[in-house]
């Protein structure tokens, strides 16, 4: 096998073992793991940016609250079903992508960092200035008769886990093709040396603003999926602290890993679920946890399988 069906066979391997959970895992873990992959996705869609095209951007929590408030909104206001308010949020992910991508990449280094983090902070503030309509802080609550997609209820546990698994293996696979494609080696050719790329024909400008409205669509439709599936939709997921979560993910994980964004979701999620039973401190202890991680991992968890067992992982 060479090393693209390697790669193919390890990312269905991991989507048969997310079936398999499913069934073995008691309902409370199944819940938290529908959360965790709507999230793996947000993840992702930064892991391309971030990962893959070297591009370290604090406003991705923008991209999110795109796509989640494009659905809510819809689905709130307009009265429309849930195809037509998904296709509304992709819409609006992609209109911001190409808004925000073409202003950012006029900086670079920490200059397009603190840019993206302005937009990011403008979204945030922009949600609760538009409190009449997006609730502020307070969120819209979707209704239970809303949230139907062709007859199917996607309030109910097992329903919300496997659309969740579907959209989340779709973006996988997507993913994982679209790391090994020209496009994707060409945004590795950028992280590893911009200056040489271009010199070798690359439009290095024209493939980081792809690189960025391929990134914020993905983030879109996590944030899409996670109001969807879970009912809300808040002036939260549009601050700060959700744009710096998916670069946490990332690096935990595995950075320029296609598997590391779930490896790091799923951690730092059960690690500070773990740490809360016991402590009202749990952030204390998960700070320690991430930084011993940073310390003696500093590729992530898939950087270490990868250096260990499996050199071929993308």
């Amino acid at each position: 096998m060479n090393q693209a069906s390697k790669s193919f066979a390890l990312h269905g391997l991991v989507a048969a073992l997310l079936v398999l959970l499913y069934w073995v895992l008691p309902e409370y873990h199944s819940g938290n793991l529908a959360r965790i992959l709507v999230l793996a996705i947000y993840a992702m869609g930064y892991n391309l940016l971030f990962g893959y095209t070297g591009l370290l951007s604090l406003g991705h929590a923008l991209f999110f609250a795109a796509g989640m408030y494009g659905l809510s909104l819809s689905l709130h206001w307009l009265d429309v079903s849930v195809v037509p308010a998904m296709l509304i949020a992709i819409a609006a992910s992609i209109a911001i992508s190409v808004c925000i991508g073409y202003l950012a990449l006029r900086t670079t280094g920490v200059a397009f960092m603190i840019v993206t983090l302005m937009f990011a902070q403008a979204g945030y503030l922009t949600a609760l200035y538009l409190g009449e309509y997006t609730r502020g802080d307070e969120g819209i609550v979707l209704k239970q008769a809303d949230r139907v997609l062709f007859n199917i209820d996607l309030t109910q546990p097992d329903t919300r886990y496997f659309f969740a698994l579907l959209i989340f293996t779709l973006c996988f696979f997507a993913i994982a093709y679209l790391v090994n494609s020209g496009f994707g080696r060409a945004l590795v050719a950028i992280r590893e040396n911009e200056e040489r790329a271009r010199m070798l024909g690359y439009n290095v400008q024209r493939l980081k603003l792809l690189a960025i409205i391929t990134s914020g669509t993905l983030s879109g439709l996590s944030g899409a999926c996670y109001a969807l599936l879970f009912g809300y939709a808040g002036a939260t997921f549009a601050s700060v602290q959700y744009s710096i979560f998916p670069l946490l993910w990332v690096l935990l994980g595995g950075a320029g890993t296609t598997i590391g964004p779930l490896l790091g979701c799923a951690f730092m999620f059960y690690l500070i679920d773990l740490s809360s039973q016991f402590t009202t401190a749990y952030m204390l202890i998960a700070g320690i946890c991430l930084v011993l991680l940073t310390l003696f991992a500093p590729h992530g968890l898939a950087g270490v399988i990868r250096k260990r067992f499996l050199p071929w992982l993308p």
